[in-house]
């Protein structure tokens, strides 16, 4: 079920009468598809097989595609060209280098261009450059309207058709340290000109810039601390929305919306606080605004059309859907969810967001699972073992949703700690500043901290605690077996072992991104190899299984296969799984089926349990 069963669900674009959205297909090889919801004809696949709507730009993507006059624009992922169909036609080419890769699209009507964020990669051996390019519907034609930055995101043209938003930011910053809003004149012939910087280029991430339906240009912004939302009206800066709450997310993808317009004076947005996001109707005029309710503790991909709002939505008992909210009647109503799959409440543990004290006086946040099975029992005189669950990232955050990857571990026995560790996102702009120049140290020391704040409350066995992660989350998982004696075994997925082979071996999007986590580079190679747990692996008592995607751009895989030859070496227990075909994170059905069995069967020898699964066995070394 955990496997196979959950689509991803991203990117709602809204055209005429008619929603669409992409779907992640983990039964179809991990394939991106659009689809189309009609009332007329229900929801149709849009993207025949075998093309996969997904870009590599940042090499995480994000919108990959755009809706105009019932016509689809989208990248293809294997050959990173742009195709344009008609709807119910065959996908033909706009573009034909290979080298070149486009996301975030925008239609100019005004000219009937396509503009969007390239990212070119034609020069062997040098850094991909990055440009905001317009392409005429007509044919390729391809002009440069921005380039000289590092980064660009979020060209949004005003309803005028007169003004282009944009945004750029420049290494060693990321789109959450810091981010400038500007604004140009559209001539004519589509040129860019007058160009105004409308936010300050110090201190301030800015998000999400658009328009309101009468050409005043919002943004969001964490000036405050907190990403609220702002609007730039004769050439000053007013804070719209001011609370203690986040109103985006970190910007890891592209086309992101987290507030919409309902009309020129009227806002929905989608914010979080405490770990649950909330809708909300905001009047810019009265200052007034009202919580609309529904069952959703997790909102995203917000957009407008006809007096009501649709979005990608989930709760702690829902996965995650495509829904329609009526704004008149407040009713919400499911287009699609990410798995037809019902899950009985009697196996479901219901998520806790939790506080506990850490490092230096402080407090860190977490979700925490309690084991749940209504066939089961456990002994009275006997604890849960703790899974301490590592986000990716870093700068990410989980929320209290229905995660059945989570699930599958709370119906089996387990206790889950999803770890929000200091740097993670939802609490504000100083909260996500605790892991400046520290990680490896302070998402290390929550992630031990939760553990043993769970200990103490006498919740879970001391003797069987284990943490796991993927990515940044693997990166925390290893230094935390290394560098801390509380955990008994541990698994990761993509992490990474050596932060200087990381700074070479990379993309450009994360190339300068452990300047901020961990110091100016090589100036700081001292605080890099003290952080690398790769030059420390004498110090690993504790076994760990390892997984890897041989495709891995972001961590490649030698970064597994170091760790896994020194703990072999070493003659400590160690299990290795490398996949062929994955990438960043694991997208084929059968490859998280598979590595969610071999972690448990890793598990069950470990701390010596016998899984009720049917589970192929797995070779563990030196055990």
């Amino acid at each position: 079920m955990a496997a196979s069963g959950i689509l991803g669900l991203e990117q709602i674009e809204i055209e005429e009468n008619d929603v669409y959205w992409c779907e992640m297909r983990p039964s179809d090889k991990g394939r991106y598809v659009i689809v189309r919801h009609s009332a007329g004809e229900g929801t149709i696949d849009v993207t025949p097989s075998p093309f996969n709507a997904r870009t590599r730009v940042h090499e995480y993507g994000g919108g990959s595609y755009k809706v105009f006059r019932n016509e689809v624009f989208f990248t293809n992922f294997a050959d990173q060209k742009i195709y344009r169909m008609k709807l119910g036609e065959k996908p033909e080419p706009v573009t034909l280098e290979t080298e070149l890769r486009h996301a975030d699209f925008e239609f100019d009507r005004g000219l009937n261009r396509l503009i969007c964020v390239r990212e070119d990669h034609r020069k062997k051996g040098k850094e991909a450059e990055n440009t905001i390019v317009s392409m005429s519907l007509e044919g390729e034609n391809v002009k440069t309207l921005l380039c000289g930055n590092d980064f660009y995101s979020s060209p949004r043209i005003s309803p005028d058709g007169k003004y282009l938003a944009w945004l750029t930011w420049n290494h060693p910053n990321m789109p959450w340290d810091n981010t400038v809003l500007w604004i140009g004149k559209l001539g004519k012939d589509g040129s860019l000109n007058e160009r105004i910087q409308v936010t300050r280029n110090i201190n301030e991430s800015v998000l999400q810039p658009s328009w309101s339906p009468d050409n005043v240009l919002y943004f969001v912004s964490d000036r405050s601390n907190w990403w609220n939302i702002y609007c730039w009206k004769h050439g000053a800066v007013k804070e719209v929305f001011p609370e203690e709450a986040e109103f985006a997310e970190p910007p890891w993808v592209f086309a992101q919306s987290n507030y919409v317009f309902e009309s020129r004076n009227r806002i929905i947005c989608s914010y979080t606080k405490n770990g649950l996001w909330k809708i909300a109707r905001f009047n810019t005029e009265t200052g007034k605004h009202e919580e609309i309710e529904t069952p959703y503790t997790y909102v995203s991909s917000l957009r407008p059309a006809h007096d009501c709002a649709f979005f990608i939505g989930a709760s702690p008992t829902e996965v995650e859907s495509i829904v329609k909210l009526n704004l008149k009647k407040r009713r919400t109503e499911v287009l699609k969810r990410s798995s037809d799959i019902t899950v009985g409440s009697g196996y479901l543990s219901q998520p806790e967001p939790i506080e506990f004290p850490t490092a230096k006086g402080l407090t860190a946040h977490g979700i925490y699972y309690k084991p749940e099975n209504k066939d089961y029992t456990a002994p009275v005189d006997m604890l849960p073992p703790l899974l301490v669950y590592v986000h990716g990232g870093p700068t990410s955050t989980v929320y209290a949703t229905l995660f059945l990857r989570v699930q599958f571990w709370t119906s089996r026995g387990f206790a889950v700690l999803e770890v929000n560790y200091g740097g993670s996102t939802g609490y504000g702009r100083e909260y996500r500043k605790r892991l400046r120049g520290q990680w490896g140290v302070v998402d290390v020391d929550d992630s031990v901290n939760g553990a043993k704040y769970l200990v103490d409350k006498g919740e879970v066995d001391e003797e069987k605690l284990a943490i796991r992660g993927g990515s940044a989350g693997g990166y925390t998982t290893i230094n935390s077996l290394t560098f801390r004696d509380v955990f008994k075994a541990g698994a990761s997925y993509y992490g990474i072992s050596n932060l200087t082979t990381f700074v070479d071996d990379t993309h450009k999007f994360e190339s300068r991104y452990l300047e901020s986590l961990v110091g100016p580079y090589p100036e700081k190679l001292d605080l890099y190899s003290q952080r690398s747990a790769i030059n420390f692996l004498n110090q690993i008592d504790v076994p760990m299984i390892i997984f890897q995607g041989l495709e891995d751009e972001i961590v490649p895989p030698n970064q597994a296969e170091l760790i896994v030859e020194a703990l072999r070496k070493r003659g400590k227990p160690v299990a290795y799984l490398a996949f062929e075909g994955e990438q960043h994170g694991f997208r084929q059905a059968k490859n998280i089926k598979r590595s969610l069995e071999a972690e448990l069967f890793f598990y069950s020898k470990i701390f010596r349990f016998t899984p009720a699964d049917c589970i192929e066995p797995i070779e563990i070394e030196n055990l």
